[in-house]
């Protein structure tokens, strides 16, 4: 079988499984490929591409020996290990939806679903070279970020008559003005591509013009369509909460990023944003679940480092002080546990013992062993700069609920600087939920547990305003405790009882939406009931 002009094409085979490996050296021996190289771990194919420049890299997705063929060709992107002009194909025995469209999100040039014949391995092989062959210029052009010229040479490219890669370099040329941030010359260029066919990139291309410039409706328009097809929904999703961040429009890009997470939950990235995002609709169990998620997917990745265990024990933390299950509150705490030990065998050089000790701390103060708290908190020196904000914004979190309220001020103030100052200005929503945190720490002087038990308290006593405003604080923070809105409600139809005050009927509809969503142990069920039916009696309107 010819393969001409292909036959010198340097190639690497990264496969770990014997049998795979000796029937891709015998196939291509057949083809009568001459420059293979092999390599049986992600390692070893890391230094083999540091040392050589290969025109294609054949990757088993299915490595086992820590990194797996997706956290390989993410950090052989992300390092650039590799060029563009590189072509990569995936295999793989293994073909669920999570994992084709982890694979599809990655943009390798293809994917051959183990086992495949000879025939198609061939097939496969030549596209791909064939087109990197071509297009070797351009792909060196955007590789080294020249993009003007890379436009240029797109422009002559297609202006030459009809070109065998047109569809390619017209959706880079979309790319590429992209990135040149023209972005009215990007709209007229999509829409004029859709004219002549509806290409999937040009919708998404045009979509992500229109939230550059500004054209937000309109944007939002086009992704409802988008979301309901399947080979768009990932990306749909993506860009929707893209916008909705950017609107401020915090719970519903949550609902977005965890249906994208869903589909596609290797992406560290997404999973980050997904994490900040609950923070900041103070939905702690799903702000730990992405933590989870990320703890679990960056093993072995380039992603991998103290900071993936330490906030991850941060968010089981914070979940745990969010909620009074007993047997959550043990399972959070023996997992926070379990991270902790994972950071010391992944990181045993690692100098974490301050974070360490403020978890700890945190920890003490779940389990209302304040004194010990206390003294781990106070044996602790004043840092003069902020090497990690999440270790920051921890001890801060400690400080308040410890009663160190100036100390917490202080730490608030010093992280935004610190932000401000650096990358994380380039992130809205994080500085979002640091200014949300200062300032609900700042007007709510008591830790979550303290105020629900200052609330329940003073409604015993029938203090009821006092009562309702400690609720309604404790609600704000811990707006999924399904005990803090039950209890507010009541303290909500008592008040209006009893005093006749003003119906908060926003805030009740806020509880009855917790109360519905949550599973409700049977004695909160029938006390839920029996509220709504006080409240139907005095015609209330509480339901959203």
């Amino acid at each position: 079988m010819s393969v001409q002009p292909f036959v010198n094409a340097k190639i690497l085979i990264v496969e770990e499984q014997q049998l795979a490996l000796s029937y891709i050296k015998q196939s291509l021996d057949q083809l009568a490929y001459k420059n293979v190289q092999f390599a049986e771990n992600a390692q070893l194919a890391k230094e083999s591409c540091i040392h050589h420049k290969f025109d294609l890299i054949i990757c088993s997705f299915d490595l086992s020996k820590r990194q797996n063929g997706y956290q390989l060709y993410e950090e052989l992107l992300k390092k650039r290990l590799i060029r563009q002009s590189t072509g990569f194909i995936f295999t793989s025995a293994e073909t669920s939806p999570e994992l084709v469209h982890s694979i599809v999100e990655l943009q390798p040039d293809d994917f051959l679903v183990k086992p495949f014949s000879i025939k198609e391995l061939k097939s496969r092989i030549e596209r791909v070279l064939k087109r990197k062959r071509s297009l070797k210029t351009l792909y060196n052009l955007i590789d080294d970020e020249n993009y003007s010229k890379a436009l240029k040479l797109i422009n002559s490219e297609l202006e030459s008559g009809e070109h065998a890669y047109s569809p390619i370099l017209l959706k880079l040329k979309g790319e590429t003005l992209l990135q040149l941030k023209q972005y009215d010359e990007a709209k007229q260029f999509y829409r004029s591509v859709l004219e002549l066919q509806k290409f999937t990139w040009a919708k998404l291309g045009l979509v992500e013009t229109l939230i550059a410039n500004n054209e937000d409706i309109m944007a939002q328009k086009m992704l409802k369509s988008l979301i309901e097809k399947s080979e768009t929904r990932l990306a749909a999703l993506d860009l929707l909460s893209r916008l909705e961040l950017k609107l401020n429009q915090f719970e519903e890009a949550q609902v977005s990023l965890v249906q994208a997470s869903q589909i596609a939950p290797r992406n560290i990235e997404r999973q980050k944003s997904l994490s900040t995002v609950a923070r900041i609709n103070h939905d702690y169990e799903c702000s730990y679940n992405a933590q989870k998620e990320i703890a679990n997917f960056a093993r072995y990745s380039m992603h991998d480092s103290p900071d993936v265990y330490l906030n991850a024990a941060r968010a089981g933390i914070d979940f745990a002080l969010s909620t009074d299950q007993h047997d959550q509150i043990t399972r959070l705490t023996r997992q926070t546990q379990q991270y902790l030990s994972d950071l010391k065998k992944q990181f045993p050089n690692a100098n974490n013992q301050t974070q360490i000790d403020v978890l700890n701390a945190r920890l003490h103060y779940l389990k209302d062993e304040h004194s010990k708290a206390r003294q781990l908190m106070e044996q602790l020196e004043d840092e003069p700069q902020i090497r990690s904000v999440d270790a920051a914004l921890d001890k801060a979190k400690a400080f308040h609920e410890l009663g160190f309220q100036h100390k917490a001020e202080a730490l608030f103030g010093q992280i935004i600087t610190h932000c401000e100052r650096h990358q994380q200005q380039n992130d809205p929503a994080f500085m979002h939920l640091l200014q949300q945190q200062q300032d609900e720490r700042r007007n709510i002087t008591m830790g979550p547990k303290e105020l629900n038990n200052h609330a329940v308290k003073q409604f015993q006593k029938g203090q009821l305003d006092v009562a309702l405003e400690a609720f309604t604080q404790a609600f704000r923070v811990m707006p999924k405790n399904a005990s803090i809105a039950l209890n507010l409600l009541q303290c909500l139809a008592d008040a209006t009882g009893k005093k006749a005050t003003t119906f908060n009927s926003n805030l009740a509809a806020k509880c009855y939406k917790t109360l519905s969503a949550a599973h409700l142990e049977p004695e909160q069920q029938e006390r839920f009931e029996k509220l709504q039916a006080q409240l139907a009696e005095m015609n209330l309107d509480f339901k959203p």
